[in-house]
């Protein structure tokens, strides 16, 4: 037998080290590779804030570098493409890196309820329930699960930035893109789209809001001027935004298509420099809605930082006008130490994506727990609801693929569902998430029988043989468009008239993207608005019809009567003739051709309907429980930060949670709509117990928008605080002086 020599001792030594301490191995080789980065970039100590990391590699950086950060390079069935938009990984677009500076690409994909576009990758998604759908749960938590489920699912399919986080108010229920958003209250949207940004960004994503500003119709929306006073302005849509990104601190903010009293959102100094930048401090970069931006010098001054999907006026262009002065370099370098700064400080630079697995059972869940806080009870007569499985054994399911499926929202929120191609702009996509084989599950030896709807008659037939009916009904909502009306579309107001005259136990699940009116709401037993439920939604609704989930989430939006009651009845279009450009369609306009008076200014949603004393259908905060909940002891302390405290009880047979509301309404003097909502708590509370439930008020909440001091104002006088479980049910109210 020979001796091993002494090089194969030490490799055999070191084999065994490595094999036992590979971690150790790895840090050391790690460190050392750190070090020698560190070293020769200085900006990659992350010990450094990321403004000055961004101001160091700023300082490196060539002109033609400079200009690549500021434009998109293209994104699939979007113009020509460019010759580097291979290193593109499809989604939204991406925009350049630095290699040589360890500066990384910045990859793009909408994911407004999901990732987008996953179908190009060969990848999964998690379709999370619509953002207007997950608002219902006036939860910060869930709002925190959602952009961290989000920022995960980007992670690893290789993105590193969400072109997610609409905020902007329903003032046009209408508006195709209602689902995206989060209802009509500035307060709780801003809310809980910067929870949403805060931990999607803690993923190592860049977070995005939008769509900034006054973005709320589709139709027209690049001919569109929305003309709208600063104060009203101020005290809706952009205090939605002011709070979402005192929140959230997104790395961007992406400008909207139409204008604003006269300017394009994209060149709008106003918004983008005067009020984003300098008043709300905003350190981040300003993006261009897809398509959006119209000018290069002006939209450059304006303050626009990053032009998307191409470099039409942010490439070649700018960089002339760098040249010849007339845009100035600083103007420049603040544009890219704006996209500089996004990357340092979300860690898209200190932690590169790496694809990988999804965890699809996670996301499952997740999705699933969502859709149930967002699932709003509106009506439960007779007890209908839930479902007693000891006394059902035949149910009637009646709807449009409600055997196979739930409809999802269209355009470029659009998840693609698992196991099929990618979407198709506008395509309508129904989820595979079959409510009746959730509810079957639940009644495993009852006899649960479907029919499509498509025949009425047939309908009402299987109804009037079935303990109960339930109808799920759909209104499909997309991006570029807007609806005629908020009637169910397909007659199908008819066919549930038709199922609940064959069955008085009839059950109406509404499917959709925004508030619809309901002809027949006297007529059935129950209502459940199930908004765009996700990957999970026939789980979740199940879970609420039989009980397992007792509802709690309350409506974002009022449900009008009809389109009558609305501050513009006839929805404002462009004028005959007019081209209205589609995505791929590129038009060059220099200014917008029709306008929108927001002339009912301050009364958005609910502020409308009560100043203009019009009963609603469904009330602004508005949801049933399958408990009951009753407030008292009401006390308001005035300070610094008003605070609110009283007690609800649940004096039902039901554990459950419920959404205390604070609203404020303010002095005469200040010239408001009667009410507002300034704050909110949600609190479990079990059967014959209470909670003492005490919500700080921020004093802007409380403040009205003084245009002649361009700020914010208290107005002295007697404020009165109202406590309850809707915006028309306030049990409470308490008065008290504030300076």
């Amino acid at each position: 037998m020979t001796k091993p020599c002494r090089a194969g001792i030490a490799l055999a030594a070191i084999l065994v080290l490595s094999t036992v301490l590979p971690s150790a191995f790895a840090q050391h080789h790690s460190d050392n590779q750190s070090d020698k980065q560190t070293q020769s970039h200085p900006w990659m100590n992350t010990d450094l804030s990321p403004d000055e990391r961004a101001d160091m590699v700023l300082k490196q950086m060539t002109l033609d570098e400079k200009i690549d950060l500021v434009h998109g390079n293209g994104m699939r069935d979007w113009g020509k493409p460019r010759p580097n938009a291979y290193l593109g990984i499809g989604g939204a677009g991406f925009v350049l890196g630095v290699p040589r500076l360890g500066i990384p690409m910045i990859q793009m994909s909408d994911a407004a309820y999901g990732v987008r576009s996953s179908a190009e990758n060969g990848r999964y998604s998690t379709a999370l329930p619509s953002n207007l759908a997950s608002a219902a749960s006036w939860d910060t938590q869930a709002a925190c699960d959602y952009g961290a489920l989000i920022g995960r699912e980007l992670r690893a399919q290789g993105f590193n930035m969400t072109l997610g986080g609409g905020t902007d108010l329903t003032r046009e229920p209408r508006n195709g893109r209602t689902f995206e958003y989060m209802g009509e209250d500035p307060v709780l949207a801003g809310t809980l789209v910067g929870n949403r940004i805060k931990c999607e960004q803690a993923e190592h994503v860049i977070g995005d809001i939008k769509h900034y500003a006054v973005n709320d119709q589709e139709s027209g929306r690049e001919e569109v001027d929305a003309i709208i006073d600063k104060r009203a302005m101020r005290e809706s849509d952009l205090l939605a935004f002011q709070i979402g990104v005192g929140i959230g601190h997104p790395g961007a903010v992406m400008c909207s298509y139409n204008a604003v009293n006269g300017d394009y959102a994209c060149e709008n100094k106003y918004l983008l420099t005067e009020v984003l930048k300098k008043d709300w401090g905003f350190k981040g970069f300003v993006v261009s809605d897809w398509g959006a931006t119209h000018t290069t010098v002006k939209a450059s001054a304006a303050g626009l930082d990053n032009e998307q999907p191409l470099d039409d006026y942010f490439g070649q262009p700018l960089k002339q006008a760098v040249q010849s002065g007339k845009v100035p370099m600083d103007e420049l370098d603040d544009h890219v130490r704006r996209v500089l700064r996004a990357e340092f400080a979300s860690g898209i630079v200190d932690y590169p994506t790496k694809k990988s697995v999804v965890d699809i059972e996670g996301g499952f869940e997740t999705s699933r727990r969502i859709a149930e806080q967002s699932t709003v009870l509106l009506k439960n007569d007779n007890g209908v609801m839930p479902l007693d499985r000891t006394k059902l054994n035949s149910i009637a399911i009646v709807g449009l693929n409600a055997d196979t499926a739930m409809i999802s929202g269209g355009g470029s929120a659009q998840v693609d569902p698992p196991g099929r191609p990618a979407s198709k702009w506008q395509a309508r996509v129904w989820f595979p998430t079959s409510p009746q084989k959730a509810i079957s599950a639940k009644l495993p030896g009852a006899n649960v029988r479907f029919d499509s709807g498509e025949n009425p008659s047939s309908a009402a037939e299987l109804a009037k043989s079935a303990d109960v009916a339930i109808v799920f009904a759909h209104q499909w909502t997309s991006e570029a468009m807007d609806l005629p009306n908020l009637s169910l579309p397909n007659n199908q107001d008819a066919l549930i008239e038709q199922v609940a005259a064959a069955n008085p136990h009839t059950i109406v699940v509404l499917e959709t993207g925004t508030a619809v009116t309901m002809p027949w709401i006297d007529k059935v037993s129950g209502v459940v608005e199930a908004w765009y439920a996700g990957s999970k939604g026939a789980d979740a609704v199940a879970n609420i019809l039989f009980g397992d989930v007792n509802p709690s989430a309350k409506l974002t939006m009022t449900f009008p009567r009809s389109e009558a009651d609305l501050p513009h009845p006839q929805l404002v279009t462009p004028p005959p003739g007019t081209k209205v450009k589609g995505p791929n369609n590129k038009t060059i306009l220099t200014k917008p051709t029709f306008s929108v008076h927001y002339d009912e200014g301050l009364k958005v949603g609910y502020k409308w309907y009560d100043a203009e004393k019009k009963p609603v259908l469904f009330p602004f905060g508005y949801g049933l429980s399958y408990t009951t909940y009753s407030y008292s002891g009401l006390t308001v302390k005035p300070g610094k930060e008003t605070s609110v405290t009283f007690t609800v009880k649940n004096t039902g047979g039901q554990a459950g949670a419920e959404i205390a509301e604070v609203y404020a309404a303010l002095p005469a003097s200040a010239g408001e709509p009667p009410k507002r909502l300034v704050g909110w708590k949600k609190v479990q509370i079990n059967p014959g117990e209470s909670a003492k439930v005490s919500v700080t008020i921020d004093p802007t909440y409380l403040s009205i928008y003084d245009e002649a001091h361009d700020g914010w104002k208290l107005v002295p006088g007697d404020y009165t605080f109202m406590v309850g479980g809707s915006s028309q049910d306030l049990p409470l109210s308490a008065k008290v002086s504030l300076p």
